[in-house]
């Protein structure tokens, strides 16, 4: 599996994941309910997007995911 596979609304949501997550993580995070809340919604279209369908092993593509997201850099979290 390459990683120019994913779908680039897959690796922005997953980019995105990880930016709220950090935020989440902040000391007195700015209204972390709203972040837990947005987290959790980033969380769902992660798991349940229609390209773990096409692939064979998804576990490793999700390692994969994370990685490729990481590399790419945070997104601002609005």
């Amino acid at each position: 599996m390459d990683v120019t596979d994913f779908p680039d609304d897959l690796v922005q949501t997953q980019a995105t994941w990880n930016a709220t997550y950090q935020a989440l993580t902040a000391p007195r995070p700015r209204d972390s309910t709203a972040l837990r809340r947005r987290l959790l919604r980033l969380s769902v279209r992660l798991w349940w997007h229609p390209y773990w369908e096409t692939v064979p092993s998804v576990p490793t593509g999700r390692s994969r995911l994370r990685q490729l997201a990481r590399v790419h850099g945070a997104v601002p979290v609005g």
